[in-house]
């Protein structure tokens, strides 16, 4: 099945590799050095994308050389194909109009030059003989009298006149030898060109008007959601909301101060922290982690375990974090108590998790069931799509993450197709839902349409 899958993603790359040289190389040079240069960039480009994700799948700092690169060409490419894909349709409309230009052409010269001939027979009919004067020879009949006038050109009775440009008296090139009925190739030159060059512009303004956005300062994001069963003496009690922190080769120590420093500016209540922290080891990036100890909170900081802690030994991640301050929530629940009344806050292990003990599942029932149905509960979980399941047991509000709110404006439009709310605020099946879009980001360090964010969730009371 992994051979399989590897298989696949190899074959699309190289089919999307192909596409762009074509439109960007083939498609703008004429044979020769220039085009094979192309063609070899081409070829290191699509090696170049395996090579990344391989490379620093155990998120080593040290491989950033090839992070950097390598992430940056994912994200060049994926724009390079989205504008090239909506350029086909305009392209095809300026080929087609072209060639119909080039047929209105060939139709208006081809009678032009059909006409000749017979302009000429009929001169040489209708002129009458002219009587000679005395002592001179009669002038025939389609002939000039003059010498040296058109009429003494020779004819021939098939074609009319010779060209006077062709030794072999061949008749001059029509319209349709000339133009014939495809498009100048010249204009289709332009044109290709034209469309290469805004495509290469516009996936490198995206790009880098993207990167700029990820590595920049999370914005603060203010989310009031109304809780029917929260005690009015608890409004206004506020959650810190942070996901899909991405430690690892392109994101490092510098990256968790400036998340900590965020959380803190906000005093708030509680911080949760929904998943994807990490990209590698404890061994690689347990310094990294380290400024999480220094999060402050009235009612503690709170952990769950995103898809991505699988990947990175998650045994080793609880241990690290629960020694750092951060309680990890494991298919389990914790009693919030405030002088006005009590929250449950309950956490569940990630949909992808396959395992026992640790590595385990989802256990919605351990983390929610025999509680006090009078209670209001907040339901940590990675995922949105684990809100179908956590609006079986009650939860009144579910906060995840993951997403990435698309990261990458179009791909927010797949993300929906997989996740019920890709961000902000939305409901399932009763359940009120906040995804936020996280504070870091996974592979390209690239972000439009979706700026990292720390949320601060205002629960209400109604």
């Amino acid at each position: 099945m992994a051979l399989a899958f590897v298989g696949t993603v190899v074959v699309l790359l190289g089919l999307i590799h192909l596409y762009i040289w074509w439109r960007l190389v083939r498609d703008t040079t004429r044979p020769g050095p220039l085009r094979r240069a192309g063609g070899i960039a081409a070829l290191l480009l699509t090696l170049l994308v395996p090579a990344t994700m391989i490379g620093t799948m155990g998120g080593v700092e040290q491989l950033s050389w090839l992070a950097w690169p390598g992430y940056l060409w994912i994200a060049v490419m994926f724009y390079l194909l989205v504008v090239l894909l909506v350029l086909e349709l305009p392209m095809l409309v300026a080929r087609l109009t072209l060639r119909r230009q080039a047929r209105r052409r060939t139709t208006v010269a081809a009678p032009a030059a059909d006409a000749m001939p017979v302009r000429v027979a009929v001169a040489e009919a209708g002129t009458a003989a002219q009587p000679a004067g005395p002592g001179e020879a009669p002038v025939p009949a389609g002939r000039d009298a003059e010498p040296g006038s058109p009429g003494d050109a020779p004819t021939d009775s098939a074609t009319g006149p010779a060209d006077a440009g062709t030794s072999d008296g061949a008749a001059p090139p029509t319209g349709a030898d000339r133009d014939g009925a495809a498009p100048d190739p010249q204009r289709r030159l332009l044109l290709a060109r034209g469309a290469a060059i805004f495509a290469g512009l516009t996936a490198a303004g995206l790009t880098g008007y993207g990167v700029r956005t990820a590595t920049g300062a999370p914005r603060i994001h203010r989310v009031p959601v109304p809780l029917a069963k929260l005690p009015r003496g608890m409004d206004g009690l506020r959650i810190a909301t942070v996901s899909d922190i991405h430690l690892g080769p392109l994101l490092g120590r510098a990256h968790t101060e400036r998340i900590v420093a965020a959380v803190n500016r906000l005093d708030a209540d509680l911080v949760a922290i929904v998943g994807d922290l990490v990209d590698g080891p404890v061994a690689e990036l347990g310094p990294a982690a380290e400024p999480l100890r220094d999060l402050r909170s009235r009612y503690g900081s709170y952990f769950v375990t995103g898809n991505h802690e699988y990947y990175a030994g998650v045994e080793e991640w609880v241990t690290e974090l629960d020694r750092i301050g951060l309680r990890v929530l494991q298919n389990e629940r914790a009693e919030i108590r405030t002088p006005a009344g009590v929250l449950d806050l309950a956490g569940v292990n990630d949909v992808s998790a396959d395992g026992v003990g640790v590595a385990a599942g989802p256990d919605y029932a351990a983390a929610l069931a025999d509680r006090d149905p009078s209670r209001p509960v907040v339901l940590l979980a990675h995922q949105p799509v684990q809100a179908h399941e956590a609006a079986r047991y009650g939860v009144d509000l579910q906060l995840s993450g993951h997403t990435h709110g698309g990261q990458i404006v179009p791909f927010n439009l797949l993300v929906r197709l997989e996740q019920p709310v890709v961000s902000g605020l939305g409901e399932v099946d009763g359940t009120k839902l906040f995804v936020t879009n996280g504070a870091g980001f996974w592979g390209p360090p690239v972000r439009v349409g979706a700026p990292p964010e720390v949320a601060l969730v205002e629960l209400r009371a109604v």
